[in-house]
């Protein structure tokens, strides 16, 4: 019988991955490149953007031998060592299986396109009067910073508890 974190893995990665390849998809069949629809007037936009490099473009202006080896090198990689992580993550541990989780369903959904496309659609767009704005990302970008995210709270609150037990 299936252990219940990769239960947890499969079902949970799978609705990430499916929909991050559905927001995708309509994105580049219904959007023209850098077409821009505002959402929340000076706040949010959904716009189009081809990524060829790693999160809000790092590396795109890298040679394109070394973005093709890299990003179709990476993610695969990131997925071992995730499933090599959460054989040590017990099946109670619930909130670490979702985070590994949401880092794997990230890495598997941008590499798809990678495979695909050749680059990442990126459609979410949040700025502030155009002034300020943050560099276009979508739902794979995201379940990866969530997932980050929530680790490094989990070990921050772990290392807090583990030092308030040496001293008791």
């Amino acid at each position: 019988m299936i252990q219940r974190k990769y239960l947890i893995l499969m079902v949970f990665s799978g609705l990430i991955i499916a929909l991050d390849q559905v927001t995708k998809i309509y994105i580049h069949t219904h959007f023209k490149l850098h077409e821009s629809l505002p959402v929340i007037q000076n706040f949010f936009n959904i716009t189009y953007v081809r990524n060829k490099g790693a999160a809000f473009g790092m590396l795109h202006d890298s040679h394109e031998t070394f973005r093709t080896i890299f990003f179709l090198a990476i993610p695969p990689l990131a997925a071992i060592i995730i499933l090599f992580l959460l054989r040590g993550i017990k099946n109670s541990q619930t909130i670490y299986i979702y985070a590994y989780s949401a880092i794997f369903a990230g890495a598997i959904g941008n590499y798809i396109d990678r495979l695909r496309l050749g680059y990442v659609v990126d459609f979410l767009d949040f700025h502030i009067y155009n002034r300020f704005t943050w560099p276009a990302f979508n739902i794979a970008d995201s379940a990866i910073v969530v997932g980050v995210i929530t680790l490094m709270i989990l070990t921050f609150f772990e290392e807090k508890q583990k030092k308030k037990q040496k001293k008791s």
